[in-house]
């Protein structure tokens, strides 16, 4: 099965090497991230973020699904100290950082509930695969071009926060300033819920966050500072 969507503002692929699936697990991938982008979208006046956002609704009004996230954005703002936060002054209230790697996550343990064994979904460059081995590019971060890593992932998922797409967008919750001490880092994780929070968490701490992220259990990390230095754990499978 090969599929590719443009949902949530960025293009989604799907891609499956089992024998015999059926069309429907596709289908319930996509379904689902095209209900995130609803419910999630702090772009969308109506959604559930942005009616959070404007205090229409309290937290016990909240979906189950918005609490999980609710929590996770603490979580990481509390483990950095206030450089992550999904609720700046003078900006809307945003936890995209999260509910991207969260929502694809969940398609990704659809697939696995319906049999899936071996697929690599990829969202925005942000991806996790079973089944593997599977051979993840690291685009370099001053050359679109080029590729500055390319990383083996059998059963995980890989993200990448950078500034080469949207310039200095990820702000340092603890300055108010836009973090720019690195040019963009990838963690790799069991889930992409982990690996694209703690990515966007550890760029938002600046250089510090190299070491945060690679303490964290089960997260590698491959990094390129200001200066083009890279830094890379010693246990990053690449090849």
């Amino acid at each position: 099965m090969r599929r590719v969507e443009h949902v949530m503002g960025f293009p989604v692929s799907l891609r499956v090497d089992d024998e015999d699936v059926p069309e429907r697990a596709g289908d319930a991938v996509f379904a689902w991230l095209r209900e995130v982008d609803e419910r999630f979208s702090p772009f969308k006046p109506d959604s559930e973020v942005s009616r959070h956002g404007r205090g229409e609704l309290e937290r016990h009004e909240l979906s189950a699904d918005l609490v999980e996230v609710l929590d996770l954005c603490e979580q990481y703002r509390l483990a950095t100290d206030g450089a992550f936060d999904v609720r700046l002054p003078g900006r809307a209230f945003d936890p995209c950082a999260v509910v991207k790697g969260w929502s694809v996550q969940r398609a990704a343990e659809g697939l696995r509930a319906s049999g899936v064994r071996r697929f690599c979904l990829n969202a925005g460059g942000d991806v996790v695969a079973s089944g593997g081995p599977w051979r993840v590019g690291v685009r370099h971060p001053e050359r679109a071009d080029q590729l500055c890593a390319t990383l083996e992932l059998t059963d995980g998922a890989v993200a990448t926060s950078a500034r080469y797409e949207r310039g200095d967008h990820i702000i340092d919750g603890r300055t108010g300033r836009p973090a720019t001490d690195l040019l963009s880092l990838t963690v790799t994780a069991p889930t992409l819920t982990e690996a694209d929070a703690v990515a966007t968490a550890a760029f938002a701490m600046g250089a510090a966050g190299v070491e945060w992220a690679a303490s964290l259990e089960g997260c590698e990390v491959f990094a390129v500072d200001a200066a083009g230095r890279v830094l890379r754990t010693a246990g990053l499978a690449h090849c």
